[in-house]
């Protein structure tokens, strides 16, 4: 009992410093936002008609990169705690920061999510999509479908006085009812003025619980989906992450804000 009690008051403690590390952002601070992600939102539309097969994943990174420095913008993840590369391509059973690689061309039937995040005049957007190389199987279809209906689902629970929980039991509830599993090893997050912030967001959950949403939060819904089990690994690189049984894993990103009544979908 007294274990139990320590770690229910480690959590509460953990909750109640979260929530004042929490950056409420001003109404100047959420313009320089959201041009930061419609300029993220922009540089993946523009990737829509050149990933194809045959292109490798080096190509992918060099035209974000030129795209991002183009609009007088900074690719967030170059040199981030040692990334070596302006944006992240995960195929197939990657399950989150593949790095992108001359060596790595895509093939027909393969499955991609593009990551990018963008600085621009110090405020961030961040924002990743899936891609269908080719024809794919219908398994893989249905998996990117589903990643990305459970994503919106969250969202939809963004409103003040929702919580955090909210959103994770939507996504969780969802994946989970259609025979898919949720990686637990990596959440969204606060972004804007840095990178990362405070609060996490975790895609699984209990509703009613974690912080209270409140206007001018502004955060990441970034749902990782795997057809087998949650459970990863990451490789030798340090960065890239698969799933533990090489199954197919899909995910989608937006960034969001907290309205006076529901939800602003900066990205989109």
């Amino acid at each position: 009992m007294r274990e139990d009690l320590a770690t229910l008051h480690a959590r509460r403690g953990a909750a109640l410093r979260e929530r004042r590390e929490i950056i409420i952002k001003s109404e100047a601070q959420i313009e320089g936002i959201r041009r930061a992600c419609h300029l993220t939102r922009d540089i993946l539309d523009a990737l829509t008609d050149r990933i194809k097969p045959g292109i490798t994943t080096e190509q992918i990174d060099a035209w974000v990169h030129e795209m991002t420095v183009a609009a007088g913008a900074t690719p967030a993840p170059l040199n981030y705690r040692g990334y070596p590369k302006s944006v992240c391509t995960s195929i197939n059973e990657v399950i989150c920061h593949g790095i992108p690689s001359s060596d790595r061309v895509l093939q027909e039937g393969d499955i991609l999510n593009v990551d990018v995040t963008s600085i621009l005049d110090g405020y961030y957007g961040d924002s990743s999509r899936m891609f269908l190389i080719g024809e794919v199987s219908e398994d893989a279809r249905k998996l990117v479908e589903v990643t990305r209906e459970a994503m919106f689902l969250g969202i939809a629970q963004v409103r003040p006085g929702n919580t955090i929980g909210d959103i994770g039991h939507a996504i969780q509830e969802y994946t989970e009812a259609r025979g898919y599993s949720v990686v637990r090893s990596f959440v969204g997050h606060g972004t804007g003025v840095r990178f990362h912030e405070p609060p996490d967001v975790p895609h699984y959950g209990v509703s009613g619980t974690g912080v209270t949403l409140v206007p001018n939060m502004v955060f990441t819904i970034e749902p990782m989906i795997n057809i087998g089990t949650w459970e990863a690994r990451v490789l030798e690189d340090g960065w890239t992450t698969v799933t533990l049984d090489g199954s197919l894993s899909a995910q989608w990103e937006h960034t969001v804000r907290v309205t006076e009544d529901g939800v602003e979908i900066l990205t989109e």
